[in-house]
């Protein structure tokens, strides 16, 4: 029988993570770090992502990150992303889909088509496409893990993120027939649905006095989610610890969405 310890050991492994220079990524990209994963940080702007991969490396040891820039909309980069990335650290075990965009704030009656597309360009197929460049490797090891970052805007309408709720919707329906798809071959894909966490992305979500009052009578624990609220979760579903674990939507919310 394994450990707790073992179960949650991450040694070895090789974890690419977009949208991880800063925020939610970024301390999911700390928290496999330091359990032992080799981890790759992306985002679109170089500089920030090798802040970031410093960060770990002074933080765990040397050669824990590394840094490598992609636009997540465009899929040679994407591929190149991939490829950069096996190149330099060997076959890929651990997919973060992370990146997400939301141009648009408002009725989704009212959203230009040009808001539109790049909202589900960027929230869903792009999440495709990456999904898709790994599985063949993670499918020859016969195991392997994506955790794809969706929201708890996928559970509801919304007047102000309607697209936005639509394509987190979509992503969580990417993950089901993908873990349907790719679990007899070992692979497990799951969703990570955070509610408002005070990241710069939700800042105008949280920073400011309506916000605070939203959190003080809505979310049960009484206080919106930080960043770190993430790591743990991450590290469960990259790890053996969620081995008999696919297909699923979690929720990190404080929580504002119980499901039973």
């Amino acid at each position: 029988m394994r450990s707790v310890k073992e179960l949650f050991d991450l040694s070895g492994k090789v974890a690419l993570c977009t949208a991880s220079s800063k925020g939610m990524g970024l301390a999911m990209a700390e928290g496999l770090a330091e359990q032992g994963a080799r981890v790759v940080i992306s985002s679109r702007k170089l500089d920030a992502c090798q802040a970031a991969a410093d960060s770990i490396n002074t933080q765990f040891g040397e050669g824990s990150a590394i840094a490598i820039a992609c636009n997540v909309g465009y899929k040679e980069q994407l591929q190149a992303l991939v490829d950069e990335t096996k190149e330099r650290l060997g076959s890929i075990d651990i997919l973060v889909s992370n990146a997400g965009v939301n141009p648009y704030y408002g009725p989704m009656s009212k959203i230009p088509d040009e808001a539109f597309d790049k909202i589900m360009n960027s929230n869903v197929r792009s999440t495709h496409w990456i999904c898709n460049m790994v599985l063949p490797d993670m499918v020859a090891k016969g195991k392997g893990s994506i955790m794809v970052t969706a929201s708890t805007g996928a559970f509801g309408p919304s007047l102000d993120l309607g697209v936005y709720a639509v394509s987190k919707l979509a992503d969580i329906g990417l993950v089901r027939n993908m873990a349907l798809e790719f679990g007899p071959a070992g692979v497990r894909v799951n969703a990570i649905c955070p509610g408002v966490i005070k990241t710069d992305f939700a800042k105008a979500l949280w920073d400011n006095p309506a916000g605070e009052a939203r959190a003080a009578e809505m979310v049960p624990l009484r206080k919106f989610g930080e960043a770190d609220d993430l790591k743990g979760l991450a590290v469960f579903l990259a790890s053996d610890a969620s081995g008999h674990m696919t297909g699923q939507a979690l929720t990190v919310c404080g929580g504002t969405n119980m499901w039973t």
